[in-house]
């Protein structure tokens, strides 16, 4: 028996073994009453939380009521514009305490090419306590003591963070990578010197060349990403499958993107099945994991640096651009329903107060604070009152997997005028010969799913949305349009709906290398 493992294994298996009495929890409205109290304490003397009096908050006895009163919504541009460029010119005590040293690049909008998000000593230390809560619930899956001896492939940005001077900026990932704790050094691979690798083509390069010398329990990263390096180290080793290779890999640890397109294709990777777990993981910080096993929900982390709000995600709230309107509702987590699907804000010991980050989720279990991210504020169709989210795209890509066996791992939608109306396009990447697929069948199998799956969009099938249509292209166009706009790799997604320029420019790039 591993006596590492073993040790491990008991040290994390130890708190199931404390009598549930002695773990009783705080109910969610508790939890973030007292989350909110610790982050307004801390950020009263800033810049921002005198300007909004924070310290006058905390004398009242509903501070929380004060605090939604007093302080506006935030997107982005917003609180980027008045408060956050002041961090990124090296002033501290902006929206939190003391000076900003790392900030991380996300996805951009169409007015910037990439969003800095703050993060602070506080959020790296905020994210390490929900990681090594997360690993604890691993005892719920019994697995067994020497899976603890193996080892954890994290496929994310490089480590390698610019310096400018004044502040590191990079990958969220490679933030967090940096900045893991000493003893995990043992378990994490590719190491630090693939890891710092910018060049995403030489660190898949050196990660395939290195596979066979590691003993992998669990990968962790992206689905696009980590289905291409396997596919790589399958072929580079003319093997069958990843489990050749990697014949203790137990878990495959996801996020950032649904895994319902990928898993078909990813099944035909392995020869045994793996336990996934889902966490939700953002550049604002880490907001709910996977903590149980027989489930695809995961539970908000609502003690830990994050207070939450939720917008009802409707057209009181947002405009056709997934733009929240001026005096949009917001709810806390007493107030939310099963079922509903809400715009995520939170305000964190980051410096983002009121903030929108984008994500729609939904409540599976109010009693066990456990939810599922349903898709993206601005990834969505409504030309017309369809309402079709993302979680409906996905499903009706995954049920036209599993009618025609097939496989589309890549798709984005794009709603385009047709006639005196309106039409979808659809664009799927296959793995399988475009030639031999029957594309008519596939647009029929869409349309249909999507009209099972949600009654407005069949009611607006009737008249408004006249069409339709589906384009099937190679996989790797996806993957080499996302190359070209400096996006490949890491933590980067397609977007599932596109739109406006984006839509623009992806039409260009399929005519300039694809249908000529």
């Amino acid at each position: 028996m591993p006596i590492l493992g073993s040790i491990i294994k008991s040290a994390i298996e130890f708190p199931s073994k404390i009598p549930f009495e002695k773990m009783r929890r705080q109910t969610p409205e508790k939890q973030q009453k007292a989350t909110l109290k610790k982050l307004l304490r801390e950020a009263q003397y800033t810049s921002l939380g005198e300007a909004y009096e924070f310290s006058n908050m905390l004398r009242q006895k509903d501070f929380v009521t004060a605090f939604r009163q007093k302080v506006p919504l935030h997107d982005y541009n917003a609180i980027h514009q008045k408060w956050w460029y002041r961090t990124l010119n090296g002033e501290a005590f902006v929206s939190w305490p003391g000076k900003v040293k790392y900030f991380a690049l996300s996805s951009g909008t169409s007015e910037a090419s990439s969003k800095y998000i703050p993060v602070t000593d506080d959020m790296l230390k905020a994210i390490k306590r929900t990681s090594i809560r997360q690993i604890f619930s691993l005892a719920r899956y019994n697995f067994s003591r020497d899976f603890y001896e193996r080892g954890i492939l994290m496929l994310g940005g490089s480590t390698h963070l610019h310096y400018n001077g004044t502040y590191y900026e990079g990958d969220l990932s490679g933030i967090t990578t940096k900045n893991i704790p000493f003893w995990f050094q043992h378990f994490y691979k590719p190491g630090n010197r693939i890891s710092k690798e910018r060049d995403w083509t030489t660190k898949l390069d050196e990660i395939v060349k290195n596979a066979k010398n590691w003993d992998i329990g669990v990968i962790v990263g992206v689905p696009a990403w980590l289905q291409i390096l396997m596919e790589r180290i399958i072929k580079h080793y003319n093997v069958k499958t990843i489990h050749d290779i990697w014949p203790n890999l137990s878990i495959y640890v996801h996020g950032g993107v649904s895994f319902t397109p990928y898993a078909k294709t990813f099944e035909k990777l392995l020869a045994k099945p793996i336990t996934y777990i889902e966490t939700y993981l953002a550049s604002e910080g880490f907001i709910a994991y996977q903590s149980r096993p027989n489930t695809n929900s995961m539970q908000l982390v609502l003690d830990n640096g994050l207070f939450f709000e939720f917008i009802p995600f409707n057209e009181k709230n947002f405009d056709s651009e997934g733009h929240y309107l001026p005096e949009a509702e917001t709810l806390t987590i007493e107030q939310v329903e099963e079922g509903k699907e809400y715009a995520l804000l939170l305000s964190s010991c980051a410096g983002a107060w009121r903030y929108l980050i984008g994500d729609t989720i939904k409540f599976t279990s109010k009693e066990l604070s456990e939810i599922v991210i349903t898709g993206r504020t601005k990834h969505f169709l409504n030309l017309c009152g369809e309402h079709l989210s993302q979680e409906n795209m996905n499903r009706a890509v995954q049920l036209v997997e599993e009618q025609m066996n097939i496989s589309f791992p890549e798709f984005t939608v794009a709603g385009i005028r047709h006639e005196s109306m309106f039409a979808h396009k659809w664009y799927l990447g296959a793995t399988s010969e475009i030639a031999s697929l029957d594309i008519e069948a596939i647009r029929e199998r869409i349309d249909q799913n999507l009209k099972d799956l949600n009654d407005d969009y069949r009611v607006e099938r009737i008249a408004a949305i006249r069409d339709v249509k589906v384009e099937v292209l190679p996989l790797q166009l996806f993957y080499d349009y996302m190359k070209q706009l400096g996006k490949e790799g890491g933590q980067n997604k397609f977007p599932r709906v596109i739109k406006n320029e984006k839509l623009t420019q992806w039409e260009q790039f399929l005519d300039n290398n694809y249908r000529k």
